[in-house]
């Protein structure tokens, strides 16, 4: 993927945004456990950051995916985990299916107030008995006339608390359950639509994350994003684009970890010396600096491909996998040159830590990721790798 001056104008245009609108207020936000989302994204929407790959006639730019990848890597320059995240779930997670294969009237009702910032999107997957086995989930839309009657419950749902709208997935026949799902656009004020409570999180403490009921919900069959039946696939591809923004969005703010520690250990001094002075600790920075680069090398390469059209499907997951290791490793030896500081709730690097947890965890375990690599590579019992490396 090659990074033009188009691409520099953009990133200097939202680190200018995130140093004036975010950067100075994200101590408050942890504090109060939400950030004001809906006049955040009004703010974003008119600067054009919210539908950069988006079809122009919905209020789009038009772009090609390398520009949403570098949104996603300047947002890492963001001093917490939540608002990146519920700016990613609703530019990235929650709206390429309904762009790509929406009606254009409900495109009209959802896609362009969200691009605009007027309405605030979240994601209906996760169940509490179905979070990485997407197949497992038991949320019901039965057909009823013209429209859906939508029953059950979703959870662990970034921007719930606040959203206008959800792209919901839901079974909606009694097949297989690979081809029995939809993705629909349920509107959060609709009657039977519960937030039955905000969840208290060890990190991302600035995104309201939700637990979400449905009783007898009843929304028109034209809310549905595509072909029914064909939600499950929507919604893989879906999640390919989530794990190719989770991996770009660490970058800079691991960079971030480890400029803040560099400047902290050669502050500090022990036994007569700086932390920094002492090899062990140069030698450790130097080496995660190294797999960063090697993670946005990784993610760079999935991007470029993704562009020529291939599959990138286990890259975008080996970048997912690494992301997320490669955090928890990075941000824990980060935090132990801090010492009893690293400890503290007002020290960055804890927050760090917290948020970073994350990753692994969200969109996809560690071990599905693992899963569909191994899936792909052939090792599987049964499998056979002929046809199924990647480009």
């Amino acid at each position: 993927m090659q990074i033009t001056p188009e691409h520099d104008a953009l990133r200097r245009s939202l680190a200018r945004f995130i140093a004036t609108e975010i950067n100075p207020h994200v101590d408050d936000w942890e504090r109060e456990g939400r950030f004001p989302t809906h006049a955040l994204f009004r703010k974003m929407g008119d600067l054009g950051f919210l539908g950069l790959t988006k079809p122009p006639e919905y209020g789009g730019s038009g772009l090609d995916y390398s520009y949403a990848l570098v949104m996603a890597e300047e947002l890492g320059t963001i001093t917490c985990g939540g608002v990146p995240m519920a700016i990613g779930v609703h530019t990235d997670m929650a709206t390429p299916a309904l762009a790509r294969y929406g009606s254009d009237a409900l495109r009209a009702e959802f896609l362009t107030p969200s691009i605009a910032g007027e309405r605030v999107a979240c994601l209906g997957v996760s169940e509490p008995g179905a979070g990485s086995d997407v197949a497992a989930i038991r949320t019901s839309a039965r057909s009823d006339g013209d429209d859906y009657v939508i029953n059950g419950g979703k959870m662990w749902i970034t921007n719930g608390a606040q959203a206008d709208w959800m792209c919901l997935l839901a079974n909606t026949s009694d097949g297989p359950a690979h081809r029995n799902k939809s993705l629909i656009c349920v509107p959060m004020q609709t009657r039977g639509v519960q937030v039955a409570r905000t969840l208290d999180k060890l990190g991302m403490r600035s995104s309201d994350t939700a637990q979400i009921f449905f009783d007898d919900v009843r929304v028109p069959r034209s809310n549905r994003i595509g072909e029914e039946g064909r939600g499950f696939t929507y919604q893989m591809q879906q999640f390919q684009e989530e794990r190719l923004w989770a991996g770009a969005s660490c970058l800079k703010a691991y960079e971030l970890a480890i400029t803040q520690t560099i400047d902290y250990t050669r502050a500090r001094k022990a036994f007569g010396k700086s932390i920094l002075d002492n090899q062990v600790v140069h030698f450790r920075l130097a080496e995660l600096q190294t797999e960063v680069e090697l993670l946005r090398a990784l993610v760079y390469r999935a991007a470029g491909l993704m562009l020529e059209g291939a599959d990138v499907t286990k890259l975008a997951s080996m970048a997912k996998l690494k992301a997320g290791r490669l955090g928890r490793e990075l941000t824990d030896a980060c935090l132990q040159y801090w010492g009893g500081m690293g400890f503290m709730n007002e020290t960055p690097v804890s927050r760090q830590w917290r948020d970073t947890r994350l990753t692994s965890i969200g969109g996809g375990a560690d071990e599905i990721m693992l899963g569909i690599i191994c899936k792909l590579m052939g090792t599987l019992p049964g499998e056979s790798n002929s046809g199924r490396g990647s480009p």
